[in-house]
This record gives C-alpha cells, sequence and structure tokens, in this order.
C-alpha cells in the first residue's frame, strides 16, 4: 500500500519553497543554480511537481520552459504547520504547544518579555473586537 500524501512540507521542498519565496518566479534551472548544494536538475523538478501537486506552487509556460511561482505565501505555509504539529502532539491545544515550549531551558528573558506583549496585544485586540 503507498504511503499518504502529506500536505506537509519535507526538508527537500522547504529549502526549494525558501528559494522560490526569496527569488518568485523561477525556472527549474535557476532553483537548482540557487540551491546551497550541488543538486541534480531532475531532483529539483521531481520535488518542485510535487509541491505543484500539493498546491503550494503553480506554472506557466514561456517558450519550452516552465515558470514556477509560489502560490502559499510563507507565513500560511508557516501557520500550517503549526497547526498540523499542533494537532498531531498536543491534541490541537495551543496551551499545550505554549507550554511545552516555555518549558524549554533555552528561553531566555527576552523572549519571555516579548511573548507577555503579544499576549497582551492579543487580549487588547479581543477586547476591541468585543465593543
Amino acid at each position: 500500500m503507498p504511503p499518504k500524501k502529506s500536505i506537509t512540507l519535507t526538508e527537500a521542498e522547504l529549502r526549494l519553497m525558501k528559494i522560490l519565496w526569496a527569488r518568485g518566479e523561477s525556472a527549474v534551472g535557476e532553483l537548482v543554480a540557487a540551491m546551497p548544494e550541488a543538486l541534480a536538475y531532475n531532483s529539483v523538478l521531481t520535488t518542485i511537481r510535487i509541491l505543484e501537486q500539493k498546491g503550494y506552487v503553480r506554472h506557466r509556460q514561456e517558450g519550452r520552459a516552465f515558470l514556477y511561482i509560489p502560490c502559499v505565501a510563507e507565513q500560511e505555509a508557516s501557520r500550517s504547520e503549526v497547526r498540523h504539529m499542533m494537532q498531531r502532539f498536543f491534541g490541537n491545544s495551543r496551551e499545550k504547544l505554549l507550554l511545552s515550549l516555555l518549558g524549554d531551558d533555552e528561553v531566555t528573558a527576552e523572549e519571555l518579555q516579548r511573548l507577555k506583549e503579544a499576549i497582551a496585544a492579543a487580549e487588547d485586540d479581543r477586547a476591541g473586537d468585543e465593543l
């Protein structure tokens, strides 16, 4: 039985998406050249086609070349990945996810302060919405 298709990004897919988000519309050859490590043209082509099947990129033809462009914004993809992880590991609980992160000994005082400010801002936004 074949493995279930995943809507999340593999490491290889994420590397290509980061290049596309930075560069914008690109041909496969341009993506190969922009890769930090050497990767075969066919490997990049296969990965970009998978991304297209997943709905992350689309293409248009210009002459003989296909130009690929992201159709999912980086922030949207990031949120989707976090929601997926939250569902899988934390029972869809934002609280459990945040408590797990806060339990990490590597959280700095500056990060905690920014989190407090973000929570306060979110509370202010919610209070404003209720008026």
